[in-house]
C-alpha cells in the first residue's frame, strides 16, 4: 500500500528522533576534549535540521531488510560530515553567511578559529564513530572508504572546489552545473544510501540500485534549493534567500527557467522513486522521502 503523508511524517519523526537522541550521546563531555571545543560542535550538529542524509542511511536500512537500530552510527557520523561542511562554507572566506538553520552561524558565536577547528573535529570525530561502532569490521572499513570518497578531494570538497572556480571563471552549460553538483551535494546523498545499504548487507544489485537513486534525488534536491533560493520563505529555511543571484552564482532557475528547472527536479523524483520500489516491498517509506525531497517548501 502507498505511504501516507501522515505514516510517513511519523515514521520521520520517530527515525529523527532516533538520530537525534544519539548525536546528543555523541556529544557528550569528553575528559580531554576542551568544553568550549565540544560545546562549538554541538552548537551546530544539535541544531535541528531536517536530518535529510542520516533518514536516507535509515530508510536505506530498512528498504534492504536490516535493522535501522545498527546503521544508527553511520547515519550519525554522515550528519556529522554533513555539519562539518556547514560550519566551513558558512565562514567569511567561502559563502559568507551570518544564519543557519535560523540562529547565528558558528563563526558568530564562537569565532572563526574555533569554528574552523568545530568542522576539523566533527569531521574526524565521524570516523572514528565509524571505525568503532559498527560491526562487524569489514563493514566499518567499506563504510569509512564510502565516507571519505564522498567527502574529500574526489566528492564534495572537489564540487566546493570546482564551484569556487566557475565563480571566477563562470559556467555556460547545464552539464558543467550539473558537475559541480554531483559532487558537492549529490556524492553525500549517495554515500547516505550507500551506507545504509552495507549495514543491511545489501547485494551488489541493490547498491547499484541505492547509487543511482541516491545520484537523482541529490540532483533533485539541489534544483529544489535553487528554486527555493528564488522564491523560498526566509522563516521557515532558516537563513536568508536570493544570495546565489546576488552573488552572481549560476544556479538552475538562472541558467533554465523556473519551469524548467521544475520540471527536470520532478523527472529526477520520477527516476528515483522507480529505482526505489524496485528494491521491494520494504521501499515504500524511501519511495515517499524522495517525493519529500522534490516537494519540499524549505
Amino acid at each position: 500500500m502507498p505511504t501516507t503523508a501522515d505514516s510517513l511524517d511519523a515514521v520521520l519523526r520517530d527515525y529523527r528522533d532516533r538520530v537525534n537522541a544519539r548525536l546528543a550521546e555523541y556529544m557528550q563531555p569528553a575528559d580531554d576534549c576542551p568544553p568550549r571545543l565540544r560545546e562549538a560542535m554541538a552548537y551546530s550538529l544539535l541544531a535541528g535540521g531536517k536530518r535529510l542524509r542520516p533518514m536516507l542511511t535509515l530508510l536505506a536500512c530498512e528498504a534492504c531488510g536490516g535493522d535501522i537500530s545498527a546503521a544508527l552510527p553511520a547515519a550519525c557520523a554522515l550528519e556529522m560530515i554533513h555539519t562539518y561542511s556547514l560550519i566551513h562554507d558558512d565562514l567569511p572566506a567561502m559563502d559568507d553567511d551570518d544564519f543557519r538553520r535560523g540562529r547565528p552561524t558558528n563563526h558568530k558565536v564562537f569565532g572563526e578559529a574555533l569554528a574552523i577547528l568545530a568542522g576539523d573535529a566533527l569531521l574526524t570525530l565521524a570516523f572514528e564513530v565509524v571505525a568503532r561502532d559498527i560491526t562487524p569490521p569489514a563493514i566499518a572499513a567499506a563504510c569509512c572508504a564510502d565516507l571519505a570518497s564522498a567527502a574529500g578531494d574526489c566528492g564534495m570538497v572537489a564540487g566546493q572546489v570546482v564551484d569556487m572556480l566557475a565563480e571566477e571563471q563562470g559556467l555556460s552549460t547545464v552539464a558543467e552545473l550539473e558537475a559541480i553538483h554531483r559532487r558537492k551535494t549529490g556524492r553525500l546523498f549517495t554515500c547516505a544510501l550507500t551506507l545504509g545499504g552495507r549495514v543491511a548487507s545489501a547485494t551488489p544489485d541493490q547498491l547499484t540500485t541505492l547509487k543511482k537513486f541516491g545520484e537523482r534525488v541529490g540532483l533533485a534536491f539541489q534544483i529544489t534549493d535553487d528554486l527555493l533560493d528564488v522564491s523560498g520563505d526566509p522563516e521557515k529555511m532558516g537563513k536568508g534567500v536570493q544570495k546565489d543571484a546576488q552573488a552572481g552564482k549560476l544556479t538552475y532557475p538562472g541558467l533554465l527557467g523556473i519551469a524548467e528547472s521544475r520540471r527536470r527536479a520532478d523527472l529526477l523524483i520520477d527516476e528515483a522513486t522507480e529505482l526505489a520500489r524496485s528494491l521491494g516491498s520494504q521501499s515504500q517509506h524511501l519511495v515517499s522521502l524522495a517525493r519529500f525531497v522534490g516537494q519540499r517548501d524549505h
